[in-house]
């Protein structure tokens, strides 16, 4: 099966101190290496004003994570995302990759 790039971001509660976001990014870093997905790229964004009240939050601490693998592990991923009480946004978008093209050989005159 073709693995497909992913992006997801997700938003931390904000009370959370820092050790337990560490332990919350690598829980689900650890989930995705455990289901055969590439962990491309994670980056911590920091706590953020979120634009609108979520569960009584206004601010959030953004996690993106960039990764290949095939859709079905995604499903699960964000299962355990929508059960955690750690989580409370998360959206994944599937990367569109483009193959290199060659460049066109300029001829001379």
């Amino acid at each position: 099966m073709k693995k497909l790039v992913y992006e997801t971001m997700y938003i931390l509660r904000p009370d959370m101190t820092e050790e337990q976001t560490e332990v919350a990014i690598a829980k689900y870093q650890n989930f995705l290496r455990e289901n055969s997905a590439e962990v491309i790229e994670t980056q911590h964004r920091g706590k953020r004003r979120l634009a609108y009240e979520i569960g009584k939050h206004r601010e959030g601490i953004y996690i993106q994570m960039n990764y290949t693998c095939d859709g079905k592990i995604v499903a699960a991923l964000e299962r355990n995302m929508r059960l955690s009480e750690e989580v409370i946004r998360y959206l994944t978008i599937k990367q569109e990759v483009r193959e290199p093209q060659p460049e066109p050989a300029v001829v001379e005159a």
